[in-house]
């Protein structure tokens, strides 16, 4: 019978051990219980803490919005005509009252002279009819006849006094004759629009807030407009919508702004910065807030028996360095270190922020 060889016997009861070693494993792992837990110090874990007070801020809220003329106003010719004049030039100042255009009047002065004079010729016979109606020299009917041609002629004076008024178109307000889209001899309908008057001296800015924004404002906040060229206009506040647009639910806001330089704005765009009141908060590291069971932003302090609090919190403003938040106690001991490793109610050992230099290497257990 032929002998192994001693290298390959030795080699076989090596991968028969590997083999066994594999398939057993340490029968520690194999266990039914599981090992007790270490048990914890009676102090409970450490965590860093910086002990806060509540500041001062105001907080601003940036919204896009839409710059308009305080008012403006379409012009519309209220008779038809042809255009006989055009006493103001386009681009004007006009005040309010100001004859702004000069239609045909198809001889209304005279047809207005006439009708005054029969209005007066009315009002004298009707006079003279009362005193016969009285001494019973005139029947009631024939008296009430005359009041009647009496007040058909007020009614011809006040229709013709009318029809010049239109004939002659004034301006409703102060403002800039911004454009007039007629030329002499011209022929105007009724209803046609010939103009445009602006008053731009305020200028109004217009925008829209979404549901979550619209419940910090209120009518005479302060607002700044920041203009595409860097400018800066001041105003208020001065409408909010009561009901939400249906389409976008955002409310419609609108801020008056003064223009005492008379600068070409209206119709251009503007950020719109609103003024908040100021309120108390907390300021940290955005990376210390965390969801509590609820859903909700909240933040892990402790408190003064040294147990773990988690506060919900008013997310006020924030960037990518700082969260200004409000709704945390006043001072707070806000955990800075170590806040992901123990619960709400758990005792610990907090460490201030400071005295930490001679443990920067070592772990916060």
């Amino acid at each position: 019978m032929r002998r192994i060889p001693f290298s390959y016997a030795l080699a076989s009861l090596l991968v028969l051990a590997l083999v066994i070693w594999l398939a057993f494993g340490n029968f520690q792992y194999f266990q039914a219980n599981a090992p007790d837990a270490s048990p914890r110090s009676e102090a409970g874990q450490r965590v860093e803490i910086a002990l806060q007070q509540s500041i001062s801020f105001i907080p601003q809220q940036i919204i896009q919005g839409q710059l308009t003329a305080e008012r403006e106003t379409t012009l519309r010719a209220n008779v038809a005509g042809f255009v006989a004049e055009k006493p103001v030039t386009q681009g004007s100042r006009v005040m309010a009252g100001e004859t702004l255009l000069v239609l045909d009047n198809n001889a209304l002065p005279e047809q207005l002279k006439q009708a005054r004079d029969e209005l007066a010729l009315a009002e004298a016979e009707y006079a003279g009819a009362r005193n016969l109606r009285q001494r019973q020299l005139i029947s009631q009917p024939e008296l009430l006849r005359l009041q009647s041609s009496l007040s058909a002629s007020a009614a011809s004076v006040a229709q013709l006094q009318k029809q010049l008024d239109d004939s002659r178109p004034t301006a409703p307000f102060d403002g800039i004759l911004n454009r007039v889209q007629v030329e002499l001899g011209d022929l105007l309908q009724a209803g046609e629009e010939w103009g445009q008057l602006v008053d731009d001296r305020r200028l109004k800015g217009a925008a829209w807030v979404s549901q979550q924004q619209v419940g910090e404002l209120s009518v005479g906040l302060p607002v700044t407009a920041r203009l595409l060229n860097g400018d800066h206009l001041a105003g208020e506040l001065t409408f909010i919508s009561r009901r939400a647009e249906e389409a976008t639910r955002s409310f419609y806001i609108e801020a008056i702004l003064d223009n005492p330089e008379g600068k070409h704005l209206a119709g251009g765009s503007a950020e719109l910065t609103i003024t908040l009141p100021p309120r108390r908060v907390h300021t940290l590291s955005p990376a210390l807030l965390s969801l509590n069971s609820e859903g909700q932003l909240a933040v892990k302090h402790v408190d003064d028996n040294d147990h773990v609090q988690q506060t919900a919190i008013e997310l006020v403003s924030a960037d990518i360095q700082r969260a200004y938040v409000a709704g945390l106690p006043d001072p707070l001991r806000l955990i800075t270190l170590g806040a992901g490793m123990v619960e709400t109610g758990e005792a610990v050992t907090p460490v201030p922020a400071e005295a930490q230099q001679d443990s920067v290497h070592a772990p916060v257990d």
